[in-house]
Order: C-alpha cells, then sequence, then structure tokens
C-alpha cells in the first residue's frame, strides 16, 4: 500500500496490475457460525436448462453468509411444491427453511415457480411465478434469491445488483485495460470500456444507468461519464494535474472529486448539467477520496491534514471538517453504510491494510477482513456486505466481507488481477 501523496500520483498499484479474464468465480472463504440452516431442492423441469435456477440461488443464499445451505445429496426426498414437503423429514436434518420449485419452458422463455417455506412453523411463507423473457435464467434466479432473503431477513436482497471493476491486461508498454459490469456473483461479465492507458476509480450513478470513472487516454488523467447500455460517454473534466475519484451524489446531480488545478489535490463538486466546478476544502494538505452520506447532507473524504491520512466529514452547511477516525495513523478510502449510522474503511493494523467499520456513534473500530494488503472497499446497497480489491499471491482479486465480519467470499479471475471494485445501486 502506499502512502496517500504516493497514491495519488496515479495509483502505481494499478499500473503494474498483470492479466484479467472477463467472469470471476466466487470462492466462499468463511463462513459465519451463525447462518441459518436451510435447503434448496432442484427445481422440477430444470433438467436441460440452460442454468440450474435452483443452484443459482443455493449459490446466491451461500455467499450472503446469512444462510448455511443443505447439499443435495443430503436431501432424502425433493418435493417441488408445497403440499408435498414433508416437514418432519426436513426438521430432521436441522433444515430451517426450505426452497421448491419448478421450471417450464414456453414459447418466449421460461417460467419459474418458487414457494419458500418455514419449516419450524411448518407453513409456506412465500409463493411466486417468474416468467423469464429469452434466456434470463440468471436473472430470474437472483430475483428469487432477493425475495427468499428479504423474507427471512426483512432485509432487501442485493443479488439482481451488479459490480464493476477494472482490469488490466499485458505487461510494461504493451498492457490493456478494460472496465467491465458484471452480475454481483462476478458473473455475465461484459466489458464497456476498453484502453492502452490506465483506468481507475469507478463510480455508479444513484439510478445505476452511468459509471463516472478516471481514464489516462489523453495521457492525463479525467473525468468521464458513460451510458452503461449505450456506451455513449462525455469527458466531464479534465484539468491541469489531477482528476480523481469521483463520487456521485444520491440525486445524481453533482459529482465530487479530487482536482489539483488549484495547488494540492482538494475536494471539489461538480454540477453534472452545467460541469460547474465548486471548491469545498482549501488547506496545505491532500484531499481526497470524498463519499457521500446517505442523504447528501455532507461528505466523508481522506486527509492528511493531521499528519497522516485520517477521515474528516464535511457538513454542506460550511464550517471546519470533523475529524472521525482516531485509532492508528492510516485510515483512508471511507464511505458509509447505507443508512448513514456505520463508515466502512481501510486501515493500517500491525497485519497491514485491512477492511474495517467504525460506528458514527462512537471511535470503536472493528477490523473485518482477515487478508493485509485490501483497498478500494465498496459498500453493497443493502448494507450486507462489502467488496474490496487485495493480493491473493502475486494476483490482484476482489474479495467481500459481511459487515459483521463474520462470513467472506473471493471473487478472483481465472487469469489475473481485478481492481477497483464499485458495487451498484439498486437496479430494480
Amino acid at each position: 500500500m502506499q502512502s496517500l501523496s504516493k497514491v495519488w500520483l496515479f495509483c502505481v498499484l494499478l499500473l503494474v496490475s498483470s492479466v484479467a479474464s472477463a467472469n470471476l468465480t466466487i470462492e466462499i472463504t468463511r463462513g459465519s457460525d451463525q447462518a441459518l440452516p436451510i435447503g434448496v431442492v432442484p427445481f422440477a423441469g430444470s433438467d436441460g436448462m440452460p442454468e440450474d435456477v435452483a443452484q443459482i440461488v443455493q449459490d446466491d443464499l451461500d455467499r450472503s453468509g446469512y444462510f448455511d445451505p443443505l447439499e443435495r445429496s443430503a436431501m432424502f426426498e425433493q418435493p417441488n411444491q408445497s403440499d408435498d414437503v414433508q416437514f418432519d423429514t426436513w426438521r430432521s436434518l436441522d433444515v430451517r427453511y426450505l426452497v421448491v420449485g419448478r421450471a417450464e419452458q414456453t414459447s418466449g422463455g421460461f417460467e419459474i415457480q418458487f414457494e419458500l417455506m418455514d419449516i419450524s412453523g411448518q407453513r409456506r411463507m412465500i409463493g411466486e411465478t417468474v416468467t423469464v423473457r429469452g434466456n434470463d435464467l440468471r436473472g430470474a434466479a437472483h430475483y428469487i434469491s432477493d425475495q427468499i432473503f428479504e423474507a427471512i431477513t426483512d432485509i432487501r436482497g442485493a443479488f439482481s445488483t451488479k459490480i464493476a471493476y477494472v482490469t488490466a491486461q499485458g505487461v510494461g508498454d504493451n498492457m490493456q485495460f478494460g472496465l467491465y459490469v458484471a452480475d454481483a456473483d462476478g458473473r455475465r461479465s461484459e466489458q464497456v470500456l476498453t484502453s492502452d492507458e490506465p483506468i481507475m476509480s469507478p463510480a455508479w450513478s444513484p439510478d445505476g444507468t452511468k459509471l463516472a470513472y478516471v481514464s489516462f487516454e489523453t495521457e492525463r488523467p479525467a473525468i468521464y461519464i458513460q451510458d452503461v447500455a449505450t456506451g455513449q460517454r462525455i469527458k466531464a473534466t479534465s484539468f491541469d494535474g489531477i482528476n480523481g475519484a469521483p463520487a456521485w451524489s444520491p440525486d445524481g446531480r453533482r459529482i465530487a472529486m479530487s482536482l489539483s488545478k488549484d495547488g494540492q489535490p482538494e475536494i471539489y463538486i461538480m454540477d453534472v448539467a452545467n460541469r460547474s466546478v465548486e471548491r469545498i476544502t482549501n488547506n496545505n494538505s491532500i484531499d481526497t477520496e470524498p463519499a457521500w452520506a446517505p442523504d447528501g447532507r455532507s461528505l466523508l473524504f481522506t486527509s492528511d491534514r493531521s499528519g497522516g491520512p485520517q477521515l474528516y466529514q464535511y457538513s454542506m452547511g460550511g464550517g471546519e471538517a470533523e475529524r472521525l477516525t482516531y485509532t492508528g495513523n492510516y485510515n483512508a478510502r471511507g464511505r458509509f453504510s447505507p443508512d448513514g449510522e456505520q463508515i466502512f474503511l481501510i486501515h493500517r493494523s500491525s497485519r497491514g491494510y485491512q477492511v474495517a467499520r467504525q460506528d458514527l456513534s462512537g471511535d470503536r473500530l472493528v477490523i473485518l477482513s482477515e487478508s493485509t494488503r485490501d483497498e478500494s472497499p465498496s459498500v453493497a446497497p443493502n448494507g450486507t456486505m462489502v467488496i474490496f480489491a487485495t493480493q491473493q499471491g502475486n494476483s490482484g482479486v476482489l474479495s467481500a466481507v459481511s459487515a459483521d465480519g463474520r462470513s467472506s467470499f473471493r471473487l478472483p479471475s481465472a487469469q489475473g488481477d481485478v481492481r477497483d471494485p464499485a458495487w451498484s445501486p439498486f437496479l430494480n
């Protein structure tokens, strides 16, 4: 991990990345000891279909950290509707919830029926028929996972969301960079930009239709805004010096960023409609990595004004920024939880650079990740997980950890490095 000043000398860590492939592969690295036992029975009629919907649902629930799915090989029976469920059988397997369903091909796609059963209460919790257009079975599976997750936890599911991330291919002068968008499980990746020069810091608009990012394609950093669906884009800023770390406001009308056009890197806010910029911070330190509070009334940012990188909060009403972190001598890249009550950040501990959480009601800092070279945390829109970049051997990979630190998974590329993840907002 570089010092804060070196981070803003164009993120050297990204420049030395090697190869990356499109799809990412999930590896569960730590399960929660409080996960709820659940069974997801293979859906009847799904043999020969392009995707195993029940397996995707099971995998979604597994990586959430909230559930401990029963292996299919341990299932005594495989009912496909609620009337066929023998509650005593599943209770003997310590299953608390059960998902059953069936799939049928139609002229325009597929029809998926699913039901969620409460085994302890011996009742049907929810059931629905999902119509699938074309071959979008993965999308249907993620939707079903969202419904199940919310029905049990009362937390909105985030399986139908997306992640954006940056890759690099080649070495030295022959490197090629790519910006990808994929499902939250790393599958169905699509390249939305390729360049011979570095790309970094992707950030989703609050409606999930656009990405702001930094590109060096004109040999100096500039911030671009790109429509994800059409690929159309505009160059938003290209001032002398650093143009970096874009962050959309909750209403989508403004983007906070770090610019050095007037000297040291400072926090500015750009009006998206007319491209005018307003300077927010003004001192002799480095101010960077802004993040909006969910209510849009304040900004979180990293500054070395206290002698080392720490997190500060600036209220839009004016006045001095308030220092939020005091544990250790390095706390950076802060991100708010969706409810605005916590911040997630990179903290330098005795072990290295790790993802941590701090409640805004106090100064207690809790380390969440077990890896030691972490960077670029991004919070799921339901606040249950944090995705971040880290190192696995000599390769850069994406990892995710639950907000309570009890469960985690890894999304390595089959061929090499991946960096700078950004979790989308809810898309439906």
